[in-house]
């Protein structure tokens, strides 16, 4: 049986060599705690500090806007809690698309006598900044647009939204999980107060991100404790984690130009091979993400072509890996006005560094060939 090909970096990616390496001795060797004053103590301060220029300098941010946390999941919790506790109640504003990282923490809110708005994307699944302007024209203290979508790949202007934001004296916050090491991200570029990143979508290791934050933002942590990360994050480091972090985003930046042309030939080639067989691809009018196609075929669910592909030896995602639970229709198309039949056929393909062309036609080939299967038992089903 021939190796399985993996076409799902946008739910995790395989850890880089590199990186691993330079995780290595963290692992197998006796370390200190990084807030103990002896030599192991120094020397893990020591990585901690050259992983958080490794990350800063990946994003244009200075490393003292770098927080580390376990994932992106808690920077998001991180930006969007930490910030409304430091606030008296008020309004926040996230938009139709985002992840549930940010949209449940948003959620949440409510709970506490927030009140939440949704500031809705267009056909092609971005947010305009009439829309943004809108939801402003009342107070807002909070607002939460992801740069890139983990489903369509779908890029938001952060820049002119969080303009906007600014000009209403809003917070503003970015998810920009999925952006990092497949287009430049900016932190100072973009025009927001903090940004979310993760480790493992740009082969480092799972367990590890960062929340890039405006030093003058008033917020207060989610975990209470010894006070490390300037006493936003407390508890001893996951130093191994936090060094493949590093890592990660130093062979992205340098690597950047490379992957981004490379990603772009193999989702290019797949579009081709998606339209010969009318398949509906998701966010096509608007500037996505290289690696990322989100398609759909019309009478085929989605969930039974991805397990037909899986035993033809392809992994692929009918969604988001991380609210793989939800069987209900991508709350991201239904937002962009897709009918909730063609929705339920969506499946999501997304590239890393390690694929290959020949992989992309021998995907198409046993697409075309799974296509025919179904339709032929739904005729006969009918």
């Amino acid at each position: 049986m021939r190796r399985a090909t993996y076409f799902d970096n946008n739910g995790t990616t395989a850890l880089h060599p590199k990186v691993l390496q330079a995780m290595l001795s963290y692992l197998s060797e006796q370390q200190g705690n990084a807030t103990s004053r002896h030599i192991f103590g120094r020397s893990a301060r020591n990585a901690i500090d050259q992983a958080r220029e490794q990350v800063a300098d990946a994003v244009g941010a200075h490393p003292s806007q770098v927080i580390f946390t376990s994932g992106g999941t808690e920077a998001d919790n991180l930006a969007i809690t930490g910030v409304a506790q430091a606030l008296e109640k008020g309004r926040v504003a996230i938009s139709s698309l985002e992840h549930p990282a940010v949209s449940r923490p948003a959620e949440a809110l409510r709970w506490q006598g927030w009140a939440l708005d949704q500031v809705d994307c267009n056909a092609h699944g971005q947010v305009e900044t009439s829309a943004l302007e809108a939801i402003l024209k009342n107070k807002v203290d909070i607002v939460s647009i992801m740069l890139a979508n983990n489903e369509t790949g779908v890029i938001q202007d952060i820049a002119a939204l969080g303009d906007i934001a600014r000009q209403h004296k809003a917070y503003m916050h970015t998810d920009a999980v999925q952006a990092l090491g497949k287009i430049n991200v900016d932190f100072s570029g973009l025009n927001v107060h903090a940004m979310s990143l993760s480790s493992h979508k740009i082969n480092g290791p799972q367990g590890a991100g960062a929340l890039i934050m405006d030093k003058r933002i008033d917020i207060q942590p989610l975990l209470y404790g010894g006070g490390q990360e300037k006493g936003l994050r407390s508890g001893s480091e996951n130093i191994a984690a936090i060094v493949g972090f590093g890592a990660a985003c130093q062979l992205a930046a340098n690597e950047a130009r490379d992957r981004q042309g490379k990603l772009a030939v193999l989702r290019e080639r797949l579009e081709q091979g998606l339209h010969h067989l009318d398949a509906v691809i998701f966010g096509a009018g608007a500037e996505r993400l290289p690696n990322t196609s989100f398609f759909a075929f019309e009478g085929i669910e989605g969930e039974t072509l991805v397990m037909a592909l899986d035993k033809q030896g392809f992994a692929v995602a009918s969604g988001s890996a991380c609210s793989s639970d939800n069987t209900e229709p991508s709350h991201v198309l239904l937002a962009m006005g897709i009918h909730p039949d063609i929705a339920r056929g969506a499946i999501r393909v997304s590239f890393g560094n390690n694929n290959e062309l020949h992989e992309v036609e021998a995907f198409l080939q046993a697409l075309e060939g799974e296509l025919t299967r179904l339709r032929k038992l739904t005729a006969i089903a009918v």
